[in-house]
């Protein structure tokens, strides 16, 4: 793996990256968003992309911070999700008062009529993941997506570094694929932290959350197989995760906690492509 480390030309992921569009999710509407073939889309405008929510009571907004679409070629279905970005537990529309006291972190995932809700407290306790119908939370979520009008692919060193110190904003796609179960994904999500070495003609891309999906194995209900993560990479062939999930914190080589925590990375072989968005004229 080391010696592929400066071969900077981006992995293809062909499939799904000819033209533009922004596929539904089942239970939502796709409201104004762009639209082309479901198995072309381009990748999204994180700047622009939103889900909308219907319900009286709360009719929240959510922001789309990343997605996954998950592809079976057995059958050839794909699914895909969208990674919304995180808020605090909140007494909502309450005259005072309007952080919880007990305070954690909220994360909602959209997909497959579903939303899969993360929960970060203090510690391990309570609940981490729940699962509900979209139906039962904020009404019909309707999708608000965007595409890129350009999006670039970046092919170089060169490309990378110029793109980086022009501030454009990248976009990160990473196919990852198990060949025991016959499933594959690509992970897309807007490049926040881009690491350039002038010196060693190096970059190296940081960012999440993301929502990464556990390929090894067949889920009854697809959403479950996706945790929180974030993803770094230097190259095409491969990418390096880090998954949040209970951690002990250890004083004086006792385990004194455990806490939700981005722990125990491993590394995948990976297709890694990299997009400049083109700014507004």
């Amino acid at each position: 793996m080391r010696t592929n480390r400066r071969v900077f030309v981006v992995g293809g992921l062909a499939a799904i990256a000819g033209g533009a569009g922004a596929a539904g999710v089942d239970g939502a509407e796709t409201g104004n968003a762009d639209t082309a073939p479901p198995d072309a889309p381009l990748c999204l405008d994180y700047g622009l992309s939103f889900i909308c929510n219907t319900a009286r009571f709360n009719a929240v907004r959510f922001w789309v911070e990343s997605r996954t679409i998950v592809i079976d070629d057995r059958t050839g279905a794909s699914t895909e999700f969208y990674q919304c970005g995180s808020c605090k537990s909140e007494n909502t529309f309450a005259e005072k008062g309007l952080l919880k006291e007990d305070n954690y972190d909220f994360l909602p995932i959209l997909g497959d009529g579903q939303w899969l809700i993360f929960r970060r407290r203090a510690g391990v306790r309570g609940t981490y993941r729940e699962v509900r119908k979209t139906e039962e939370l904020w009404g019909k979520p309707v999708l608000k997506l965007h595409m890129a009008q350009r999006a670039t692919p970046l092919a170089s060193w060169e490309e990378i570094r110029d793109a980086t110190a022009a501030g454009l904003p990248i976009v990160s796609r990473t196919e990852i694929n198990s060949d025991a179960t016959g499933l594959r994904a690509v992970i897309e999500c807007p490049v926040k932290t881009m690491n350039i070495s002038l010196e060693k003609r190096l970059y190296q891309v940081d960012t999440g959350p993301i929502a990464f999906p556990d390929l090894t194995k067949p889920y009854e209900n697809l959403i479950e197989c996706l945790s929180l993560a974030f993803v770094a990479f230097n190259a095409s062939c491969f990418a390096d995760f880090v998954v949040e999930q209970p951690t002990p914190v250890i004083e004086e080589g006792r385990e004194v906690c455990k806490v939700y925590h981005y722990s125990r990375p491993f590394s995948l072989p990976a297709a890694n492509t990299l997009y400049a968005i083109a700014l507004p004229t």
